[in-house]
Formats: C-alpha cells, sequence, structure tokens
C-alpha cells in the first residue's frame, strides 16, 4: 500500500522573485518561503540599522461585512473592537472557551460594518473555519486570503524607500495605523504596526501586483542599505523585540495571562469566546507564566528544551531561543513556574541531557531606540 502524497506546498505571488534573488526556500506552514538570502545576520543588522524587505503574502485574510460585523469580530476577538475608530488596527486573539489560542491576529476597521481580520499563515484554513462557525444574518464572513498579496517593510529607513512609491503622506500613519493609498498605480492598503521592533510598513494590494511592488521597493532601497529578508531573520527579530509566534509562545494549551499578554483581553467589554474562564483562572490564579532568560556561557537554548527552577526543581520549558545578533548572546523565551518569573530567578536548561544554566532577565530584550 503506497503512502498518500503529501500536498504541494503553496507559493506566494513572490516565489519568482524570490528565485530571482537566490532565496534559500523552504517548508513552512504549508507555503514554500525563503528562509534567508544573502545571510540571516546581514538581514538582521539590515532591518536593525537601515531596512529590510519581508514577503508576507502568506498570512491570511479574513474579511467580516455587513450591519452586524462589529458584533460578530466583538464576540470572536479578546480585544475591544469598540475602541476602533476607520483606518485603526489593533492586536487581539482568537480564543477557545477554555480561554486559550486560537490564534493571535491583527483587526483593521475598514468601516463600521467592514473589517479585516490578518491571521497566521499555518493556520488559516483553521482560522476561517473556526470564525465561519459565528457566521450570522447580517455579518459574512469571507476567505480573502487568495486575493491579497503582503509585504512588510522594516527598519529605520523604511519610511524614506517607500514614501515615493505612494500617494499619501506616510509621516502621517500613526503606529498601529493604516490607509487606502495609491501604490504604482494601484490601490493598496498601507499600515505602520511590524513584528521586528522596528518601524515600518505593511502595503496589501491586489495579490497580482505584488511582484512590481517588491521590484521597485528592491530597487529604490538597495542603494540605502535595504535587503529582501527571509523567516531567519524575522524569527531572530521578533524573539528581541519579545513577540510572540504562535506555535512557540502561543498555542490551544495556553492564555494571554500566561502569555503575558493580559493588555489584549478586554474583560469589561461584555461577553467574548473564553471569557469565563479568563476570568476563573484570573481569581484562581496563575501556575506557570512566559519570562525572558539569558544563557550563562556557551550553548544554546532551543524551543521545546525542558528546564527547571536550580533549587527548587519545578519544571518550565523553553518555547524560543536562539543566539541573537543585535544583543549578542543566547537568549530565549520560557513558560516557568509564576514565581520563577522574578528577575535573577537561576534556571537549568536541559540540552541533550546536561545542564545548561540561565537566568530571568526582563523583556523586551531589544527596544528600538527613541529620538
Amino acid at each position: 500500500m503506497n503512502a498518500p502524497e503529501s500536498s504541494p506546498l503553496k507559493r506566494t505571488p513572490l516565489f519568482e522573485s524570490h528565485k530571482a534573488l537566490h532565496g534559500k526556500l523552504v517548508p513552512f506552514g504549508g507555503w514554500e518561503m525563503p528562509v534567508q538570502y544573502s545571510g540571516l545576520v546581514d538581514e538582521h543588522v539590515a532591518v536593525r540599522t537601515k531596512a529590510g524587505l519581508f514577503d508576507v503574502s502568506h498570512m491570511g485574510e479574513i474579511r467580516v461585512r455587513g450591519p452586524k460585523a462589529f458584533d460578530v469580530v466583538q464576540k470572536i476577538t479578546c480585544n475591544d473592537v469598540a475602541a476602533l475608530v476607520d483606518g485603526r488596527v489593533q492586536y487581539s486573539a482568537f480564543l477557545t472557551e477554555r480561554g486559550t489560542f486560537v490564534d493571535d491576529l491583527l483587526t483593521y476597521r475598514i468601516a463600521a460594518d467592514d473589517y479585516l481580520l490578518v491571521v497566521n499563515a499555518s493556520n488559516t484554513p483553521k482560522d476561517v473555519a473556526w470564525a465561519k462557525s459565528f457566521e450570522t444574518e447580517g455579518a459574512t464572513i469571507e476567505d480573502e486570503s487568495p486575493a491579497w498579496g503582503q509585504i512588510a517593510i522594516q527598519g529605520p529607513l523604511a519610511e524614506g524607500i517607500l514614501q515615493p512609491l505612494v500617494k499619501a503622506d506616510l509621516s502621517k500613519v500613526a503606529y498601529y495605523w493604516f490607509t487606502w493609498a495609491d501604490v504604482l498605480g494601484t490601490r493598496c492598503i498601507v499600515s505602520r504596526t511590524g513584528y521586528t521592533g522596528e518601524d515600518g510598513f505593511e502595503v496589501y494590494g491586489p495579490a497580482d501586483s505584488a511582484p512590481k511592488i517588491w521590484a521597485a521597493l528592491i530597487e529604490a532601497g538597495t542603494p540605502e542599505g535595504l535587503l529582501p529578508a527571509g523567516l531567519g531573520a524575522r524569527d531572530t527579530l521578533r524573539l528581541e523585540a519579545k513577540l510572540s509566534l504562535y506555535g512557540n509562545e502561543l498555542d490551544d494549551t495556553t492564555t494571554p495571562w500566561e502569555a503575558d499578554l493580559g493588555w489584549i483581553v478586554k474583560m469589561k467589554k461584555g461577553d467574548f469566546v473564553g471569557r469565563d474562564a479568563l476570568a476563573k483562572q484570573k481569581e484562581q490564579g496563575l501556575t506557570k507564566k512566559l519570562a525572558g532568560f539569558f544563557v550563562e556561557g556557551r550553548g544554546i537554548a532551543r524551543h521545546g528544551h525542558p528546564l527547571k527552577v536550580e533549587g527548587s526543581g519545578e519544571p518550565g520549558v523553553v518555547t524560543s531561543g536562539t543566539q541573537t545578533p543585535t544583543v549578542g548572546r543566547a537568549l530565549g523565551l520560557a513558560y516557568v513556574p509564576l514565581a520563577a518569573t522574578a528577575l535573577g530567578t537561576r534556571l537549568l536548561v536541559d540540552v541533550r541531557g546536561k545542564d545548561l544554566p540561565a537566568f530571568v532577565v526582563p523583556t523586551p530584550f531589544y527596544k528600538r531606540p527613541t529620538a
């Protein structure tokens, strides 16, 4: 009996652009994506000091429209959608009835009756099915992912490189806001959020417009030091900035309270999926919480490595870890017992049967310099 063939990997509208730039393509969440071009460290440093260009067209886009759209989005996300106005973006999450993560997402309010929910690539089919289970008369929920291309330009030079291509004043687009604008003759959403810890923008346009926009940004940015950047740099950049990743810090066994994301939960807004479970957990108290750590000496802690609190032996687990270019040392995030989140708490990470010493430190590990 032959084993079933695995599903072919999906490709973004920029697949040929990545090949032309000699990007190293790898499987990621069902997609064939560039992990790096010139090298992870060079790409990471470019984003921190100049600019980097990312293909994020694999992300999912769910559109909720109709007179009951607000009610549905308010029900299925944990943040308060009533705080949004047209052009505002909000970090939020879909939660299970147990208060754990279905996914984290961005909510874009296009109009009072029109919302764009941007979700993680690997979770898109699951998220669409989950969201659609709340569809009701007066609110349609559609998967628009194939229609969109999405490009992110990140770094201190991002605004200057992007501005000549956009017929809108980017200096007036504040952090976590967006505008509709003409980008090389195509109507696009241009937002200012980012997943790197740096300033930057996302350009959402029709999928077939992505290669032209990408090429124009490469041409405009290369003389300024811009580099195309892959998944590797995206991961080290987000880790330094303590930006959580689904499948690492977030999953259907963890809650926002535990993930140190209580700020995206608005308990006073009224009922939403997972609210009762979160209320109960808050009343009973947490047993674990996310904490940052530095490794002492040689060695790197990786996702999934078990750990214990030195002295007590209480267990925990590393969710993300690596040696990062800007901080210049091995670091990571881990779920540890609540008492062990105190700064300076000593940990022992089990790396292939050997104890690697580490200690709890403040997060984020990196903050963008402010003028």
